[in-house]
C-alpha cells in the first residue's frame, strides 16, 4: 500500500495530526495497536474530561517546566481558545469552572471522540486497528497485524505512540527500543501524575478512602492546594500529582494541614490550650480537624525524626514519610521519551527524515488539569502541519 501519510497512534495527538493532514487533502491512514482508538482519552473522561485551562499565558506555560520554552509556539498555535472552538465545531459545548478548567457540558469524552472520528472518516481518513508498529524496512513502515506483517509506503510518517503508563490502554513504551536502534536519543521513562507509596500502620486502615481536603502540599518550590485520598497503597489525587517532578528528584514532601490559618494565630491558640486538654482533643475540638487529618498527623509525627516536637510547626509543615511514587504503569502519564535534541523545530526526527513525533512520546512533562491534553493536541497539530509542508514541498 502506498499512501501520503501514516499516523501511528490513535490518541489525541495522533488524531490531531491526522485531522490537519486530511483537511489539506492528503490520503491518511491512522494505525493503532489496540482494537479501538482513543482508549486513554476515554479513560481520562470518566471522571470529567478536562480539555484545557484558562489562565494567563505565563502561568499556563510554567506548568510544562523545562519544556515550556520549546512548547511555547506549539501551544500558542493551538491553546485553550482554539481547543474550545474546535470542540464547538464538533458539536460539543464547553464550560469553564471556577479554577479556569474547561470541560465539555456533557462531561464525558465519548461524545467528543465519536464526533471527531466521524469527521475524520468523512474527510477520508482510513483507520486500521490491531496494527502494532514494529519499525521500518527501508522507506516502508512495518506493522504486525492480524493478517501478518504489513508494510506501508508513506511519504510522511507521524509517530504518536504515547508514553509508558497504562499498558492495558495501549501506552506500553515498547516503541522506545525500536527508535533507539534507529539512533534516536531517548530519556528513560519515569512516572508523572502519580500517587505515592506509603506503608501505613494498622491505625490508618479506618481512614482508607477518606480525602484530605483544605490542605497545602509542598515539595521543593512546587506547591499544590488539591486534595488527596488515603488509600491502602498510599496517597492518590490531584493534590499529589502536580508534585511528581520534585518527588521524582527526591525532594521531601510537606503538608500544611491548616493552610488558611497563620502560624502566629495557630501558636496563640496552642498557648491558650489548657494543660489538662490532650493534644488529640485540642486538634479535634479547638481546631476542628477532621479525624482523617488527626490520624495523619499522629501517623507521621510518630514515624518521622523531624528534629522538632512543636505541634504548631508540624501542623504547618508535616513531613510525609513515603516510599516514592507509585509504579510507572499506574501513573497517569510519564516523563521521558524522545529528547528535544533528537528533533528539529518541526518535530521531525533528525536521523529519520519524513518521520515526525508528537504527544506523550516526547520528553515533556505536565500535570493534569488541562495541561496534559493541551500539550497532546498542540504537538499533534504542530507535527501534522509540519508533515503537510513536507509533503507539499516533496510534491512540488
Amino acid at each position: 500500500m502506498t499512501i501520503d501519510a501514516i499516523v501511528v497512534g490513535g490518541g489525541p495527538a495522533g488524531l490531531s495530526a491526522a485531522e490537519v493532514l486530511s483537511s489539506a487533502g492528503w490520503r491518511v491512514v491512522v494505525a493503532d495497536a489496540m482494537p479501538s482508538l482513543g482508549r486513554k482519552f476515554l479513560m481520562a473522561g470518566k471522571s470529567g474530561l478536562n480539555l484545557t485551562k484558562f489562565e494567563d499565558d505565563q502561568s499556563f506555560l510554567a506548568a510544562y517546566g523545562s519544556a515550556s520554552h520549546w512548547l511555547k509556539p506549539m501551544i500558542a498555535s493551538f491553546g485553550p481558545d482554539q481547543i474550545v472552538s474546535w470542540a464547538k465545531e464538533l458539536g460539543q459545548e464547553t464550560f469553564t469552572g471556577s479554577t479556569g478548567r474547561v470541560f465539555p457540558v456533557v462531561s464525558k469524552a465519548s461524545p467528543l471522540l465519536r464526533a471527531w472520528l466521524k469527521r475524520l472518516s468523512e474527510s477520508g481518513v482510513e483507520i486500521r486497528t490491531r496494527w502494532r508498529w514494529t519499525g521500518f524496512n527501508g522507506s516502508r513502515t512495518v506493522f504486525e497485524t492480524p493478517d501478518g506483517l504489513v508494510e506501508i509506503q508513506a511519504k510522511a510518517t507521524v509517530l504518536c505512540l504515547g508514553g509508558s503508563s497504562w499498558k492495558r490502554l495501549g501506552s506500553d513504551g515498547k516503541w522506545a527500543e525500536v527508535l533507539r536502534q534507529c539512533g534516536v536519543t531517548l530519556n528513560q521513562f519515569e512516572p508523572s501524575n502519580a500517587g505515592l507509596s506509603v506503608a501505613w500502620s494498622e491505625h490508618m486502615q479506618p481512614h482508607f478512602g477518606k480525602a484530605l481536603k483544605a490542605v497545602r502540599w509542598t515539595a521543593a518550590d512546587q506547591v499544590s492546594r488539591g486534595e488527596a485520598v488515603i488509600s491502602a497503597r498510599g496517597l492518590e489525587g490531584g493534590g499529589i500529582y502536580p508534585l511528581s517532578p520534585s518527588l521524582r528528584a527526591g525532594q521531601p514532601l510537606l503538608v500544611d494541614l491548616l493552610p488558611d490559618l497563620s502560624i502566629d494565630d495557630l501558636r496563640n491558640r496552642f498557648k491558650a490550650k489548657k494543660a489538662k486538654v490532650s493534644l488529640t482533643r485540642w486538634l479535634k475540638n479547638s481546631l476542628k480537624l477532621p479525624a482523617v487529618k488527626v490520624a495523619l498527623f499522629h501517623e507521621m509525627t510518630r514515624r518521622h525524626a523531624s528534629g522538632t516536637s512543636d505541634p504548631v510547626d508540624l501542623l504547618k509543615a508535616l513531613p510525609i514519610v513515603h516510599d516514592g511514587l507509585r509504579p510507572l504503569d499506574e501513573a497517569i502519564s510519564t516523563a521521558g521519551g524522545v529528547t528535544r535534541d533528537a528533533l528539529n523545530d518541526d518535530l521531525m526526527l533528525k536521523d529519520l527524515p519524513g518521520v515526525f513525533c508528537a504527544g506523550e512520546m516526547l520528553d515533556w512533562d505536565a500535570p493534569t488539569g488541562g495541561y496534559l491534553l493541551t500539550g497532546c493536541f498542540a504537538t499533534g497539530r504542530w507535527a501534522g502541519h509540519a508533515a503537510e509542508r513536507y509533503l507539499r514541498d516533496g510534491a512540488a
